[in-house]
């Protein structure tokens, strides 16, 4: 095994509050069990989990590291003993539990997956983001070929991702967006409609393009108003998968919606998850999503990248929306 250095830069939290919260510091070398693999990463993605860490709102679930970043690629630069199927220089990415803003991150071994032919930069943009779509659209939604899947912030990491995989799926995609540039990105992505939310209404967008059926499956990181809108958008026997709540967590709804239409609210997250479910998940996106990556049929969608000591300029640009697809830091 190469000589691996015993202290490495990381971006810690210096106190819960704006991007310039995050500064580069000195940590030791993670420690690897025995069925853990040692990373030595080339890029790491930035997510909203990891700005809603660096406000103390979302704090590591036990055990995990304070050091945000829940995405990475890179070559293996040690393996556990325990693990068989990979070696030391393998190209892989990884979904983490944190600790992925760092020049070394470890992962379990059963949440990693092989490169490939992709640049590091755009394997970084895959594991939370893929993971997070197979799941919550494929398995709690279960849309199938030729049904509609509403996907609220269309130009998110998230949402690029949910149009190119509905969209190979066989199903017809509407979004929303906030800006007539992103509904235009979304479109050339492979959307069938795309609605500004801050000129239009969504749920009447939806019914048109619907012949005034709805979406069959609605992905919502959004919360607040837009549950019970949710509602009158989706179809009968529509399944509402909730992923996030970028407005607030709480709403007054109006639930005969549920009854009369045999609605299905549903949600998960992913970070909390047992190292068997999130292996579960990975084991899915090998079988499924991968060839398709590598085929080049379906793409992370990357905006900009920032070298991990500029981890401060990468947060604010996320929290300014201005960005379209992934935001990576680079190593």
């Amino acid at each position: 095994m190469s000589a691996l250095p015993a202290r490495i830069t990381v971006i810690g939290i210096k106190e819960p509050g704006g991007p310039e919260v995050l500064v580069p510091e000195q940590r030791d070398m993670p420690e690897l069990a025995a069925d853990e693999v040692l990373i030595r990463v080339a890029a790491a993605g930035v997510n909203r989990p990891d700005v809603m860490q660096r406000k103390g709102l979302y704090p590591p679930p036990p055990g995990a590291p304070d050091i945000p970043g829940l995405e990475v690629a890179g070559e293996l630069a040690a393996v556990g003993s325990a693990v068989k199927r990979w070696k030391e220089g393998d190209r892989v990415m990884a979904l983490v539990v944190g600790g992925g803003y760092a020049e070394y991150c470890k992962a379990h071994v059963t949440h990693i997956l092989a490169v490939s032919g992709l640049p590091m930069v755009e394997a970084a943009a895959v594991p939370e983001t893929f993971f997070t779509v197979w799941y919550n659209v494929f398995e709690r939604g279960a849309l199938k070929q030729g049904e509609t899947l509403l996907v609220h912030g269309g130009s998110s990491g998230i949402g690029t991702t949910a149009i190119q995989l509905a969209k190979h799926f066989g199903a017809k995609v509407i979004v929303t967006a906030g800006s007539d540039d992103k509904c235009d990105a979304c479109l050339k992505l492979g959307a069938d409609v795309a609605i500004n939310y801050k000129t239009q209404d969504f749920v009447a967008e939806v019914k048109k393009a619907t012949d005034k059926k709805g979406a069959e499956v609605i992905l919502d990181m959004v919360g607040g108003d837009y549950i019970e809108r949710n509602y009158e958008a989706a179809a009968v026997e529509g399944r509402i998968v909730q992923i996030a709540f970028q407005g607030s967590p709480k709403a007054t709804v109006d639930f005969r919606r549920i009854m009369l239409k045999r609605l299905h609210h549903t949600g998960s997250t992913l970070r909390s998850r047992s190292v068997a479910d999130k292996g579960a998940i990975r084991d899915a996106i090998e079988s499924h999503v991968l060839p398709l990556i590598a085929a080049g049929k379906v793409k992370p969608v990357v905006y900009k990248t920032f070298p991990l000591k500029e981890a401060s300029a990468a947060h604010a640009l996320m929290e300014s929306s201005a960005h379209i697809g992934k935001i990576v830091l680079t190593v």
